[in-house]
């Protein structure tokens, strides 16, 4: 008995190593593998053992059985066998049944590594955009090795070995389309969560119409000679956190960075700030431009607005919370909404596709203009499971905590995001940045202000970390 284990696992370790090698399209023997009914039996067993350590790598701690995987997993052995059976028959080779369901399962535990490593690769950001290729050569590989192990024991006999190939290629359609080798373990129940806040509730409704002459009241006074920076900071687009969640660090650099510490405001579309934000709407968006405008010194002080959303081909900015039915911003109506306040330095940010559209209808000798993209062109970053847009990530959260200069951090975000499309392979979406005329000399100044006052607090913090 231990002499029959032993011959049995030492088999199962020669198909193994094989059928690894087989896969890795290295030097392998016909004699290398190890083939009979128990044979075969242990190949399959550790390939459905490689499977289930698989899906615990993948999914983490399993509370019990898809038995319906399962099923469809043993169903993908009982095709196999008959793809055998009548390769072996087309070929002429009946004795070879085995040998041909041995060598097509040997591999299998490397494919199971691998599909483990792979769906780790594709499931970060990073290479996200490869997820369908890489899954299509996945498939490719295997067929290759399928069709390799049908010529290591039979080579080459033209249309027998087609219709064998095409045989084989048949049932490996059936498991990748037909019966796939779902995951086996099921996981714990998600716990229910508490429905989110909805601007539909009465309450909320009712507070939004008091929330921005609040938030707008908290602001500061300009501060007489003194060029004052006052933030406005817009997430208008509530059916994801992205938006939100790059607004806030946003905010959090400009007031520490770029001293708008009491003169940031939030406008924000997403269900988690009802109770605390003013929404993001066309109108609040407006009436807080006006408001700022009324209390700063036209002469002195810079409007910096950010405006984060996703963006159309008619170069509309998309203002979303459901229930309600938000007008979308135009360049138009952003431009006059900005000529009719009154507000002379204006910086504008935008951070969306096609934002590009934007900039002819803002731009004036005292207008500095970013936008993510070019008016014809997409940007990145803003899909569902992202915490930053691309390109904001690489403006804010990167280049302006190194410079105090709007425009060097352009140049930085720009070359930053272009080398990113580039190891994805995406077309590239073309920042722009619009500087007028009479805004440079402002923005030098700026930079200069807000260096000193950082060079000013810097032996205070330093104190502060002694004495920690």
């Amino acid at each position: 008995m231990r002499s029959d284990i032993f011959l049995l696992a030492s088999g199962l370790v020669r198909n193994i190593v094989a059928g690894t090698r087989l896969a890795l399209f290295l030097r392998v023997n016909p004699l290398d593998f190890r083939v009979s009914a128990g044979q075969y039996a242990a190949v399959v067993a550790a390939s459905l053992l490689f499977w289930a350590g698989s899906g615990i790598v993948r999914e983490g701690i399993p509370v019990g059985i898809d038995w319906h995987a399962l099923t469809a997993a043993l169903a993908q052995v009982t095709i196999l066998l008959f793809a055998c059976m009548l390769a072996a028959r087309v070929l002429e080779r009946p004795d070879l049944v085995l040998a041909f369901a041995v060598l097509s399962t040997a591999s299998d535990p490397l494919f199971e590594v691998a599909g483990t490593a792979l769906s780790f690769a594709v499931g970060s950001e990073a290479l996200a955009g490869w997820r369908d290729a890489a899954n299509w050569l996945f498939i490719g590989w295997g067929f290759a090795v399928i069709i390799r192990a049908q010529w290591l024991l039979t080579g080459w006999h033209r249309l027998r070995s087609l219709l064998a190939g095409a045989l084989f290629a048949g049932a490996l359609g059936l498991f990748v389309f037909v019966l796939p080798r779902a995951e086996l373990w099921t996981q714990p129940a998600a716990e229910p969560q508490e429905a989110m806040p909805s601007i539909a509730r009465e309450e909320l409704f009712h507070l939004q119409g008091q929330m921005l002459d609040y938030r707008l009241g908290e602001l500061e006074h300009e501060r007489a000679g003194v060029e004052d920076i006052y933030f406005i900071g817009v997430s208008p687009y509530g059916l994801q956190d992205t938006f939100a969640n790059e607004l806030g660090v946003v905010r959090e650099l400009m007031d520490e960075r770029f001293d708008t510490a009491g003169r940031s405001l939030l406008l924000v579309n997403h269900p988690a700030t009802l109770a605390e934000l003013p929404v993001a709407t066309t109108t609040n968006l407006r009436t807080a431009i006006d408001r700022v405008a009324a209390g700063v010194n036209v002469e002195e002080d810079v409007l910096f607005l950010f405006l984060t959303t996703h963006g159309s081909e008619n170069n509309e900015l998309a203002f979303e919370l459901p229930p309600l039915r938000l007008q979308q911003l135009t360049p138009t109506a952003l431009a006059r909404t900005l000529n009719d306040s009154g507000i002379k330095w204006k910086v504008i940010v935008i951070s969306a596709c096609y934002s590009g559209g934007f900039v002819e209808p803002l731009k004036d000798d005292h207008t500095l203009i970013i936008t993510a993209a070019d008016a014809t062109h997409q940007s990145f970053g803003c899909d569902y499971s992202s915490d930053f847009t691309w390109f904001s990530k690489a403006y804010f959260d990167q280049a302006l905590r190194r410079t105090f200069s709007f425009t060097d951090a352009f140049a930085q975000a720009r070359s930053a995001v272009a080398e990113r499309e580039k190891e994805q392979g995406l077309e590239p979406s073309n920042p722009q940045m619009f500087v007028g005329a009479a805004i440079k000399g402002k923005l030098e100044s700026l930079a200069k202000r807000l260096q000193a006052r950082a060079a000013a607090a810097r032996p205070a913090i330093q104190a502060r970390l002694q004495v920690k």
